[in-house]
């Protein structure tokens, strides 16, 4: 009930900062997802350190909707999805909100506006993420990553007269403890949603099972090159995001100071 009446509360105060263009529209939603992460007992334990200042794409594993709340709870972004999620009930008007960039990728041509629209909003300024999986795992492993989005990033963008390239930094999002204990593999599925699980059951389910741990890692950022195109810079991340799951999930990190601590 705290969450729906927030969430009504939030709606217009959001949807007035982004007709008027105002600051509060990109603070706005980390704070709420901050409060969220509080009230269902997301625990975010952080490393390395994201890119700030400038804009910046960061490209991610895919477990669950609570990537979106783990995500914007550490730092102020927008994401790229799925032309379909701007239909769904109440998660719709909240990618809305959230600014999202919405992808149909059956189309060429609107793939191809799609790219141009995350071009400029990464040339304003904006920090965006992008699952490159496509879908959602187990979260017990990374899914092959898609190449084609990331293609936004090979424009340069002038500063001074120099050409540079927008960042892409990679970020593993790890599932790694409840109750403080280790999360097995077995035991992921209650937060991971994936296949053909219903939604609403499945958020339920995961709400009743108790506070979560994850591990964000902000791994050192990537930039196109004539030498690295999107297809190689692809590989590049989806292997470094393999890479820290692994080390995430093997509990070889510890557990290090939440960025958001559960509410007591």
């Amino acid at each position: 009930m705290l969450f729906l009446g927030l969430t009504l509360l939030s709606a217009p105060i959001q949807w007035l900062a982004i007709k008027l263009r105002l600051p509060l529209q990109r603070t706005y939603p980390h704070a709420y997802h901050r409060f969220l992460c509080r009230l269902f007992g997301i625990k975010i334990h952080v490393r390395g350190e994201p890119v700030r200042g400038q804009g910046v794409l960061i490209v991610a594993n895919h477990t669950s909707y609570f990537d979106i709340l783990v995500m914007s709870a550490t730092l102020p972004v927008s994401f790229v999805a799925k032309s379909e999620v701007s239909s769904w009930p109440l998660f719709g008007l909240m990618s809305k909100l959230q600014r999202s960039v919405f992808v149909d990728r059956s189309k060429r041509a609107e793939a191809v506006k799609s790219a141009e629209q995350i071009r400029q909003r990464l040339k304003d300024g904006d920090t965006l993420v992008l699952f490159p999986e496509g879908t959602t795992s187990d979260g017990n492993h990374v899914l092959p990553f898609k190449s084609a989005l990331m293609g936004s990033v090979e424009s340069d963008i002038g500063r001074d007269g120099h050409v540079e390239y927008v960042p892409v930094q990679p970020v593993s999002i790890s599932y790694v403890g409840y109750y403080g204990i280790p999360l097995g593999r077995e035991n992921r599925p209650f937060f991971a949603w994936y296949g053909d699980m219903e939604l609403v059951e499945h958020v339920l389910e995961a709400f009743k099972t108790g506070p979560l741990d994850v591990v964000v890692e902000f791994h050192k950022p990537l930039r196109v090159s004539p030498e690295c195109g999107r297809k190689q810079l692809a590989a590049q991340a989806e292997s470094t995001i393999r890479e820290g799951q692994i080390k995430a999930l093997r509990g070889e990190w510890g557990m290090v100071q939440p960025l958001v601590q559960a509410a007591e």
